[in-house]
C-alpha cells in the first residue's frame, strides 16, 4: 500500500538515504531540509525517477514554518502516514564553552524540532488508526559523549520523547521507534574528521564490525520500522552501530 512519508533532514546524509529508500518502495515523500536548493534538487531527482515527491525549505526549530510545510505536503500528497525525523546538528565543545545560545539552538533543532514535526502531523495518523514515527537519536543520547554534552542531552530527550509517545499512540495503531546510530559515514561526520575531531579509520578499527556504518544501512532499518510489517514493535531504540556498546 502506498503511504505518504514526511522526512526531515532529507537533503543529505541519513535523511537523504531514507528518502530514497522510501520512494523506491513506492511511498509518496515530502522532504524537509534547511538547505532549500538542495532539498528541491532531491525532490526533482525523485520525480524524474517516477516518484511523487515535494520539497520544502524548513528550519525544524521554527514551528510556523513546520506547520506550513506539513500543510503543503498534505495538500500535495495526502494525509501524512509516516514521519521520520532525521534533521539534526552536532558540535564538539567542552561544557564550559557551551553558551546558552548554542545550547538553545542544539535543543531547538534536535529535540524541539523533532517534537514540532511529529506534533504537526500526528493527527493524520491518529485519524487513520495507522502510522509510523521514526526518530533519529544517537548512541550519545544513551551513553553520553565527551565534549558533546549539549548534543547528548538533546538526543537523550529524543529517546525519552519516543518512548513516551509509544505509550500514548499505540492504541491508535501508531508505532513509534527510534534509530540510534553509531558512527555513520555522513557529510556531518566527514566535516568532523576534516576538523580533527574524528579519525574514521581509527574509529572503524574500534568497532566490532571493523568499520563505520553507512547511511543506506540506517535507511534499511528505517524501511522496516515504517513498514506494514512493523505492527507490534513500538517504543524501541534500535541501535545501528556495528556492535558498539
Amino acid at each position: 500500500m502506498t503511504r505518504t512519508a514526511l522526512v526531515t533532514g532529507a537533503a543529505s546524509g541519513m535523511g537523504l538515504a531514507i528518502a530514497h529508500r522510501l520512494a523506491e518502495r513506492g511511498d509518496r515523500v515530502a522532504l524537509l531540509d534547511i538547505n532549500g536548493d538542495a532539498v528541491q534538487s532531491v525532490a526533482r531527482a525523485l520525480r524524474d525517477q517516477g516518484s511523487e515527491a515535494v520539497g520544502a525549505q524548513v528550519d525544524v526549530a521554527d514551528r510556523p514554518s513546520v506547520d506550513l510545510a506539513v500543510a503543503s505536503a498534505r495538500e500535495a500528497l495526502g494525509p501524512i502516514d509516516i514521519v521520520v525525523t532525521a534533521a539534526g546538528i552536532a558540535a564538539h565543545l567542552s561544557f564550559a564553552d557551551i553558551t546558552t545560545d548554542l545550547w538553545d539552538r542544539m535543543i531547538g533543532v534536535n529535540l524541539t524540532g523533532t517534537f514540532n514535526c511529529i506534533h504537526a502531523a500526528v493527527s493524520d495518523m491518529v485519524s487513520a488508526k495507522w502510522g509510523r514515527i521514526v526518530t533519529v537519536s544517537s548512541f550519545a543520547g544513551q551513553a553520553g559523549a565527551d565534549a558533546m554534552a549539549d548534543y547528548a542531552a538533546s538526543k537523550g530527550g529524543v529517546i525519552a520523547l519516543t518512548k513516551s509517545l509509544s505509550f500514548e499512540l499505540a492504541r491508535y495503531g501508531v508505532m513509534v521507534n527510534s534509530i540510534s546510530p553509531g558512527t555513520i559515514a555522513t557529510p556531518m561526520l566527514q566535516m568532523s574528521e576534516d576538523t580533527g575531531h574524528f579519525d574514521l579509520e581509527r574509529i572503524g578499527k574500534m568497532i566490532p564490525a571493523g568499520r563505520v556504518g553507512t547511511a543506506e544501512e540506517i535507511a534499511a532499518t528505517c524501511a522496516f520500522l515504517t513498514s506494514e510489517e512493523c505492527s507490534y514493535v513500538t517504543g524501541q531504540i534500535v541501535g545501528v552501530n556495528g556492535g558498539m556498546r
